[in-house]
């Protein structure tokens, strides 16, 4: 199974995506496993982020919708966070500064008063071929996105989280088997997997649970704007269940992950990878 060439801008759109992602728009049943809980997603504009926004609402949580600049994309998000009846709460900005972090924290506690669940999904990658060809500041870039802004994010949210909250980091399969081509991404995916076993020790004495999610191929937007179309097409084929995977099938996970139901799991990284061994 394979997806037709294809090729966008970072950090890409959903609605020029063929075929469209599967976010459990039409599938997504909840049962008010998050029930009023507030969480903040970061990336919740698409992809990932964006299907487990949906899973959220639907389990009976409020959204705070953190994302770059795809309005468009984070407005979809938002329309469906409230038609499942709960708060949506839309806010754009780099999470590359850390003062953006703070706003973003800030923003959640006037609106919901604290934090349940931070999921931190945001992330930038850019496919290589050489070491020699990543620019300094895309590394800089890169690190700061996926790495930097998950400290500063947790440092602002932790005041504002209490005994049973949540912090749920989205690592990757290249987090210990990672694609050449994808040097410094990989490398970030490691580190979080890193630190939310780090954190999952630090904060177990004040009831907070920290978790990670090691995804496979997943088909986002991510995937268009950072790969050549020939990998595009090819992506996700070399799993062993021959395929990429939806956002909607990572979502269950998320949820689990944020709900009490999972009150013993803590230091975890649950692997989607369609077949791809997470060690």
């Amino acid at each position: 199974m394979s997806q037709p060439r294809q090729q966008q801008s970072p950090p890409g759109r959903t609605a020029d995506m063929d075929p469209t992602p599967d976010h459990g728009e039409q599938s997504y049943r909840g049962t008010g496993r998050l029930a009023g809980k507030a969480a903040v997603i970061t990336g919740a504009d698409s992809g990932i982020g964006r299907a487990v926004a949906i899973a959220y609402a639907r389990e009976g949580a409020d959204v705070l919708i953190s994302y770059l600049s795809e309005d468009d994309d984070a407005r979809e998000t938002a329309k469906w966070v409230e038609e499942a009846g709960r708060r949506a709460v839309v806010v754009p900005g780099d999470l590359v500064d850390p003062a953006h972090c703070r706003a973003v924290i800030d923003k959640a506690v006037q609106e919901f008063g604290r934090i349940d669940v931070l999921v931190l999904n945001a992330a930038f990658q850019m496919t290589y071929e050489s070491v020699e060809e990543v620019p300094d500041n895309e590394w800089d870039r890169t690190v700061a996105t996926n790495l930097s802004a998950f400290f500063h994010m947790t440092k602002a949210a932790l005041p504002h989280m209490s005994e049973g909250s949540s912090i749920i980091g989205s690592s990757s399969v290249n987090s210990d088997s990672p694609s050449p081509n994808l040097f410094p991404y990989a490398m970030t995916k490691a580190g979080i997997a890193n630190m939310c076993a780090g954190l999952a020790q630090l904060l177990g004495p004040r009831g907070i649970r920290v978790n990670s999610v090691a995804p496979g191929p997943i088909w986002t937007p991510l995937i268009p704007s950072t790969m050549p179309p020939e990998k595009v097409e090819k992506f996700g084929g070399d799993t062993p269940l021959g395929r990429a995977g939806q956002p909607a099938e990572l979502a269950p996970v998320y949820v689990m992950l944020a709900s009490d139901e999972a009150s013993y799991v803590s230091g975890a990284r649950v692997a989607v990878t369609g077949g791809r061994p997470v060690l």
